[in-house]
């Protein structure tokens, strides 16, 4: 099995499993071992459903303004660990491929692996999402076709994801590509970069 589908598989597995509770406060007992990339891709999936599930939640007309505000700053946070744990994944790559010689013509690609795997995660939340829309008894038949539409287009996307991922994967391997690990530098999260947090001395 390739990289990506493999990926993807557990993408769609963990997704399944936070929905057995279908609550943003479950713990997530994670099924691969510690330490391994497959612990860490299933990681990834559970911060990106607990966020997609708090995103919902904050758009509530009626939620009340200080709850609004603690899940925005709970949503910070999440942005911030999916952030570091992309960049852990990219340092996996890194290592695996640093052995790799280089060709003279390699060419660095647009987007890291690691944020591919991020659009991927992503996806397997979407297309989990969307098959529920589509199978809904209490929504129109109109609803449902739009939805299936949107379903069948999300699972080509899948498809083309997948392949693009292994492709590149594939790339670095052969040393037709190389890779840089940049790290995010988000400003507003640091007191020493974020304006308002250092003018107020908080």
């Amino acid at each position: 099995m390739s990289f990506a589908l493999n990926a993807f598989n557990i993408f769609a597995d963990t997704t399944a499993a936070y929905h057995t509770t279908d609550n943003v406060d479950s713990p997530f007992a994670n099924p691969h071992p510690a330490g391994s990339v497959e612990h860490l891709l299933a990681e990834k999936n559970w911060v990106d459903a607990v966020q997609w599930h708090l995103e919902d939640i904050i758009r509530d007309p009626a939620i009340d303004p200080v709850e609004a505000l603690a899940l925005k700053r709970r949503i910070d946070r999440s942005n911030q660990v999916r952030t570091d744990m992309v960049e852990d994944l990219d340092s996996y790559f890194r290592d695996r491929y640093a052995t790799v010689t280089t060709a003279p013509d390699a060419t660095i690609n647009t987007e890291s692996p690691a944020w591919a795997l991020d659009r991927l995660s992503i996806l397997a939340l979407k297309i989990y999402h969307m098959a529920i829309e589509a199978a809904r008894t209490d929504a129109s038949e109109e609803h449902r076709a739009r939805c299936a539409a949107k379903l069948a287009v999300l699972e080509e996307q899948r498809a083309d994801l997948i392949a693009a991922i292994d492709t590149l994967l594939d790339d670095f391997a052969a040393g037709r590509k190389y890779m840089k690990v940049y790290r995010q530098m988000k400003m507003y999260n640091d007191p020493a970069t974020n304006p308002v947090l250092y003018s107020s001395g908080k």
